[in-house]
């Protein structure tokens, strides 16, 4: 950062000030404020009314979707598919650690996806949201805390990881992102690498949490997404980033789309601050330059 202009070197480095993170046993409560479970001005006998009243609701939309599951089991055959297919993930899903502990707990799990489907009309159930329901429920102690925190997450992400939604505008925008601030391996990518780019929705489908060594490395970059800061749609600075650390050997080697999908799946274990902080010095370059429109639309 000692390269930019004194102005948006402070601007940079007050944008990467959230960096720190939370502490593992504030994680729990803070999260309720970051999603908007909580308000950030309310009082503890207001949150308490609050939780009261959202384990009411998840408990009132269980009793619905009893109601209405033989109705869906007859007349949706999407009902009948989708349900077969949260049963299938969730069985693939480790339920133990090295220890042996028991993790999670799946019938649980599976009764909150079946339940986020059938309530979410923006957001169907999709292969890899189980494993970021599975996060929360290790996160919080009750279903509904669960559900509700899952639903908030994909609002205040603007719906970033939902395939059908945001999914296709993260590529599009990371493609552009990379015309802009690298032609010369755009140029590849559009060329020997055609493809690759549009291959990437795995990372933003799963919110990148395959790329880390640790849960806590996901929640880390997933509660900066929260923030909303340094910008809006940080998601597609990470991913961009990711893609840079395979930009030498990609070029070196002139890979093709399907070399360099194998390249971008071998990116794992990564550690979440080096990552955010990677995608913060993006951040600042970024601002440093005369950004076009669509860009400055959609980060600024």
């Amino acid at each position: 950062m000692t390269t930019l202009s004194p102005e948006n070197s402070l601007s940079a480095r007050q944008s990467a000030s959230f960096i720190l993170g939370l502490h593992p046993y504030v994680r729990t409560e803070a999260w309720k404020f970051l999603t908007g479970y909580y308000s950030w001005q309310s009082s503890q006998d207001e949150r308490l009314t609050v939780d009261s009243t959202r384990r009411k609701n998840y408990e009132g939309l269980c009793q619905m979707y009893q109601k209405i599951q033989p109705l869906l089991e007859n007349l949706h055959r999407n009902f009948i598919e989708t349900r077969n297919n949260i049963t299938y993930d969730i069985q693939k899903l480790y339920d133990k650690d090295p220890l042996g502990n028991v993790l999670i707990d799946k019938k649980r799990l599976e009764k909150i996806l079946l339940l986020s489907y059938v309530c979410n009309t923006q957001a169907e159930y999709q292969q890899g949201f189980h494993e970021m329901v599975m996060l929360f429920q290790l996160m919080v102690e009750h279903d509904h805390e669960t559900f509700w925190l899952f639903q908030f997450f994909l609002q205040k992400t603007e719906h970033s990881c939902v395939l059908s939604m945001g999914v296709g505008k993260n590529l599009d925008m990371l493609d552009n992102l990379i015309n802009f601030l690298d032609p010369m391996f755009a140029e590849h990518l559009k060329g020997k690498g055609a493809g690759a780019v549009q291959s990437l929705f795995p990372w933003f489908c799963l919110c990148f949490q395959r790329a880390f060594k640790s849960f806590d490395d996901v929640w880390r970059l997933w509660e900066v997404l929260l923030t909303g800061k340094p910008c809006r749609n940080f998601q597609v600075l990470v991913a961009y980033s990711m893609l840079q650390m395979v930009r030498k050997q990609v070029l070196q080697e002139s890979m093709t789309g399907d070399d360099i999908l194998l390249a971008c799946n071998k990116l794992i274990d990564l550690d979440a601050d080096e990552l955010i902080s990677a995608a913060c010095i993006v951040y600042a370059e970024l601002i440093q330059k005369d950004v076009p429109q669509p860009l400055k639309d959609f980060f600024l």
